[in-house]
């Protein structure tokens, strides 16, 4: 049972969850567009030269590698952490 008296249903949770992994996916692609937008795009037009194309996959390219990075950074923090207080608490 949780802190309110009421058993959480496992899919329910497992539901929240996905949802909540797919709201942070988005987040992070419009972050990614506005960023290599700014970043590539001088002028709007019917199509894109290859200048541009190669701008976009480099951006997204590095702003995926930044993203995972500094999760694997802070997967590290919090493990380190955990191996802390455990010493601490021994």
């Amino acid at each position: 049972m949780d802190t309110q008296g009421v058993t959480a249903d496992p899919q329910l949770q497992q539901f929240i969850e996905v949802e909540s992994q797919k709201q942070r996916f988005q987040q992070l692609v419009h972050q990614m567009t506005d960023v290599c937008w700014e970043k590539c795009m001088d002028k709007p037009g019917p199509k894109l030269d290859s200048r541009t194309e190669t701008c976009f996959v480099n951006c997204v390219e590095r702003f995926i590698d930044t993203s995972q990075f500094i999760l694997n950074r802070l997967e590290q923090t919090q493990r380190g952490r955990g191996s802390l207080s455990e010493t601490m608490s021994d």
